[in-house]
């Protein structure tokens, strides 16, 4: 009974997300995020537009509300907004906007688009990021096209901070599968080496491999512990 319960509770967020980014409509809301509290249901909508999620007056955000308390028999949800500041670093929103680009003006702008995104990540200063464009693009065959800059972790518990996201495009050649992978500047990795005056200092007084190697080993174990703290 218990697993019955969960899986109840599981299906009830899941459409309640799917059905608060439809009526805000794709490309608006990134996340949404339920939390309980003692007090009632929490509901985080992460976006970079603000303002048109609240509405005027608040009049979006009163309807959400209602609509949530009727429709998923939520008895005191709150609607909080959670503004992201930097769209660009948001694996969601950028898959969003390439697949409403594909839709507004067809299936064969996808280089263009894809290219302009990853564009705008980089000019931004992120690490790394792939885009992967899915469908019968440009021919009647479906194919997969890979778009990719930098640095990106792919497996390993350092993979966890690569943000991640899906998102479809309906055209008239037929649907088109956009993943996007993003890792944002700022973002800790254990095993990434960054090459300052420090490191080189370091490896000016050990001119053998054998100690360069163990220059790194103790530099890796130095930046290790002081993220630690």
């Amino acid at each position: 009974m218990e697993e019955k319960k969960f899986v109840e509770v599981r299906k009830d967020e899941f459409n309640i997300r799917q059905f608060v980014k439809r009526m805000f409509g794709k490309g608006k809301v990134s996340r949404v995020r339920i939390e309980y509290t003692p007090v009632g249901e929490k509901i985080v909508v992460s976006t970079h537009k603000p303002g048109w999620i609240i509405g005027k007056r608040g009049e979006k955000i009163n309807q959400l509300t209602d609509i949530l308390k009727k429709k998923f028999r939520m008895e005191n949800p709150h609607v909080d907004i959670e503004e992201i500041t930097h769209p660009e670093f948001d694996a969601q929103l950028v898959a969003d906007d390439i697949a409403l680009t594909l839709e507004r003006f067809g299936a064969l702008k996808y280089k263009s688009s894809s290219y302009r995104a990853l564009a705008s990540i980089k000019n931004s200063g992120a690490l790394g990021a792939e885009l992967r464009i899915s469908g019968k693009l440009p021919s009647d065959r479906a194919r997969s096209w890979r778009f990719a800059f930098g640095y990106l972790k792919k497996t390993g518990d350092a993979a966890s901070v690569v943000d991640r996201a899906f998102s479809i495009a309906e055209t008239k050649q037929g649907v088109v599968g956009i993943k996007v992978a993003i890792l944002a500047p700022g973002v800790k990795v254990h095993d990434q080496i960054v090459i300052d005056e420090d490191f080189m200092n370091e490896v000016k007084k050990n001119a053998t491999l054998k100690e360069v190697e163990e220059t790194v080993k103790k530099v890796k174990k130095k930046r290790k512990g002081e993220g630690k703290k």
